[in-house]
C-alpha cells in the first residue's frame, strides 16, 4: 500500500491494492458484420468504425485494445458494440469508472504484451495487473479534475484542427488561381537539387544545447522534421527540403537558418533570389505526392523532383502569400504548443495523483 505524491488535503490514509480483475469485468467484443445498419456506435482499437442496430452493452465501459493497439484505453458511452480486437470493461465493484480509466492510462500495458508477434493482451495477463486505489469519494474527486482537464484538451485540439482546416481552405483558394502572368516551368529550372549526408549517431544530440544548436532534418515529418541537433551545419539561409524516402516521401518544408540534413532529405537551393519561400513549399506539396514511386520503399528522387512542372506567379505575389502562410503557421504552432503543454501537464498530474 502507498500514497500519491499529490493529494487533496481532506483525504488521508494509504491506498489499497487490487487486481485489475477485481475492479473490472473484462468482456470480449464480437463480429458485427451480420448486424444491420443503425445508430449504435461500433468501436475498435482506434475508436469509432461504424454503426449497427444492436448493442453489445448497455453499461458505460472502458475500451482496452487486446490486439494491435494495446496501450490506448478510452471511455465507451453506452449503448455500443465493440469488435473482437477490443475488450470492453465494465465496473465490477463500487469504483468510479472515469477514475479507473485514468488508472489504466497510467499503466504501461505493453509490458503485459504476449510474445505472439503482434501486440496482444489476454484476460489472464490483465488479471495479473496490481493497481492501487483510494476510497470512492477520493476517486470521484480525482475523476472530476481529469474530466475538466480532458475537456480543456479536447477544446484545444478542436481549435488546432479547425485552424488546420482553415489553412487548407486558404491554400485551395490560392492555388486555384492561374493568371496569364504565371510562369510555366519545372523545379530543375529554378532550383539546384541536392540532398543531405549520412550523419553518424554519435554526432546527433536528442536535445538542443548551446553547443548542439543546429537542427538535423530527416525523413520524418513530426516535430517539423527534426530528428536531433548537431554542433555543425551544412546549409545556411532559405531553402526548401523534402523527404526522399519512406512513408512520408514527397513532403516539402520551408527552411530558414542553419541546419543539416540526413541522406533521406533532399534540398532545393534557389537559383534566383526569393524562390525559397513558403508559397513554393505549399505549392510543391500540392503536386509532389503524385510523383512518388511506390515500387518497394516509397521514393521521390532528385531527377524526378527536377522534372515536376509548375505554374508559378511573379515573385512579389509569392512573397505576399508567404506572409499570409507564415502568420497562419504561427497561429497554428502557438495553439499546438498550448495543446502540447496541456497534454504534458495532464501527464505530470497523472503521475503525481496516482500511485
Amino acid at each position: 500500500m502507498a500514497v500519491p505524491k499529490l493529494r487533496f488535503p481532506e483525504f488521508t490514509g494509504k491506498w489499497d491494492e487490487y487486481t485489475l480483475n477485481y475492479l473490472l469485468k473484462i468482456n470480449s467484443g464480437r463480429d458485427y458484420k451480420h448486424l444491420q445498419n443503425g445508430n449504435i456506435p461500433v468501436y475498435g482499437t482506434g475508436g469509432l468504425i461504424g454503426y449497427v442496430n444492436k448493442s453489445i452493452s448497455n453499461e458505460d465501459a472502458i475500451g482496452i485494445g487486446r490486439k494491435g493497439t494495446i496501450n490506448n484505453p478510452y471511455f465507451l458511452e453506452a449503448p455500443f458494440w465493440t469488435v473482437d480486437t477490443l475488450f470492453f470493461c465494465t465496473i465490477r465493484n463500487k469504483f468510479n469508472l472515469e477514475f479507473t480509466l485514468k488508472l489504466i492510462e497510467k499503466l504501461k500495458l505493453e509490458e503485459y504484451n504476449e510474445a505472439t508477434g503482434v501486440p496482444s493482451l489476454s484476460k489472464n495477463n490483465l488479471d495479473k495487473i496490481i493497481v492501487s486505489a483510494p476510497t470512492l469519494p477520493e476517486q470521484t474527486k480525482i475523476a472530476k479534475i481529469f474530466s475538466l482537464l480532458d475537456h480543456k484538451i479536447s477544446l484545444q485540439r478542436r481549435k488546432v484542427d479547425l485552424m488546420n482546416l482553415y489553412k487548407k481552405g486558404i491554400l485551395q483558394r490560392v492555388f486555384s488561381r492561374n493568371a496569364s502572368n504565371f510562369q510555366v516551368t519545372n523545379i530543375g529550372k529554378i532550383f539546384e537539387i541536392t540532398r543531405g549526408v549520412v550523419i553518424a549517431k554519435t554526432d546527433i544530440s536528442e536535445k538542443q544545447t548551446n553547443i548542439n544548436c543546429y537542427p538535423i532534418y530527416s525523413s520524418q515529418t513530426s516535430n517539423n522534421g527534426i530528428m536531433g541537433y548537431d554542433s555543425v551545419y551544412d546549409f545556411n539561409g532559405k531553402f526548401l527540403t523534402w523527404t526522399t524516402d519512406g512513408a512520408n516521401a514527397g513532403r516539402v518544408f520551408y527552411r530558414n537558418g542553419k541546419f543539416r540534413c540526413t541522406n533521406v532529405c533532399g534540398v532545393l537551393v534557389e537559383k534566383y533570389k526569393g524562390n525559397s519561400n513558403r508559397y513554393m513549399a505549399e505549392l510543391l506539396n500540392k503536386y509532389t505526392y503524385k510523383y512518388v514511386s511506390y515500387v518497394g520503399n516509397p521514393k521521390l528522387m532528385n531527377g524526378v523532383m527536377a522534372s515536376i512542372p509548375l505554374s508559378i506567379p511573379p515573385l512579389n505575389i509569392q512573397i505576399e502569400y508567404s506572409r499570409v502562410f507564415k502568420q497562419l503557421d504561427k497561429n497554428i504552432n502557438l495553439n499546438k504548443q498550448k495543446l502540447d503543454k496541456l497534454e504534458l501537464f495532464k501527464k505530470g498530474i497523472l503521475q503525481k495523483m496516482f500511485v
